[in-house]
């Protein structure tokens, strides 16, 4: 199948998944499962494309098992979380509900839309990838899968730290400062980014393959200047006052680095 039809039937398919978890949402009266949906909906496009796509069949697969695997574990980390807070909603839920309180439904449907379309824009290195006609693994192939290795891992490691945090009943309302988020404030942010960069890498052989790279720096922008670093920020600051201010001026905001002495 020609990639763009493909990608027209991947956006298609999304826009009627997210548009269905609307509907879960409202009954619910949680909004907040969009992040859910969203981190799994990665996976399923990547086997839409596996499927349909006329690249190097064990390359397709490869890189849909890593991402599948990838939007498995997000997806899943997610859905603990939210749903261990249930019914209550997320800070962010809750904000966009005040700012949109006039046309409060439509506009979160435009969201979850919006939700729809990025995963699509952002699955732009899986099609690449998973259309590349040459045989074999590259060097780069390899490179790749190495990135995946030490990024699942990593984001993985930091998300684990974090809720063990949590659980300790000693550390509520502190802010954590524990292993990898004793060198980074976002270390789950940085490792997710490095995966996209690794699904970036896989599609670079490709014909028109930088464009996979659009991929990774719309999720930096978004990391760093949108719905991640400075939402969850601003959240904490509310939160947890002056030691979050503190943790802010020794702690570097995204890349792991030495932390600045108190």
């Amino acid at each position: 199948m020609h990639p763009l039809l493909l990608a027209a039937l991947a956006l298609l398919v999304c826009c009627v998944v997210f548009g269905w978890f609307f509907r879960v949402a409202r009954r619910l009266d949680n909004y907040g499962i969009v992040d859910i949906v969203w981190s799994y909906a990665f996976g399923l496009v990547a086997l839409l494309y596996a499927t349909l796509a006329s690249g190097w069949a064990p390359r397709r697969w490869l890189v849909a098992i890593l991402v599948t695997a990838w939007s498995l574990r997000l997806g899943t980390h997610l859905y603990r979380r939210v749903m261990s807070h249930h019914p209550e909603e997320d800070g962010r839920y809750k904000a966009m509900r005040v700012r949109w309180a006039k046309n409060f439904s439509s506009e979160m449907f435009k969201f979850y839309q919006f939700q729809a379309v990025s995963v699509v824009i952002l699955a732009t290195p899986f099609l690449l990838a998973l259309g590349r006609p040459e045989t074999g693994l590259t060097a780069l192939d390899y490179a790749a899968l190495a990135l995946f290795a030490v990024s699942i891992l990593g984001e993985s490691l930091a998300d684990a730290q974090l809720a063990a945090f949590k659980k300790d009943s000693v550390n509520k309302g502190k802010v954590c400062a524990v292993g990898l988020w004793s060198v980074s404030r976002h270390p789950n942010y940085f490792f997710v980014w490095l995966t996209w960069m690794s699904f970036a890498l896989f599609s670079l052989p490709a014909a028109w393959g930088w464009l996979g790279f659009i991929a990774p720096g719309a999720i930096l922008y978004l990391l760093l200047f949108v719905t991640g670093i400075p939402m969850t920020e601003e959240q904490a600051v509310r939160t947890k006052g002056d030691a979050y201010r503190d943790y802010q001026r020794r702690v570097s905001s995204f890349i792991p680095w030495f932390p600045k002495k108190a």
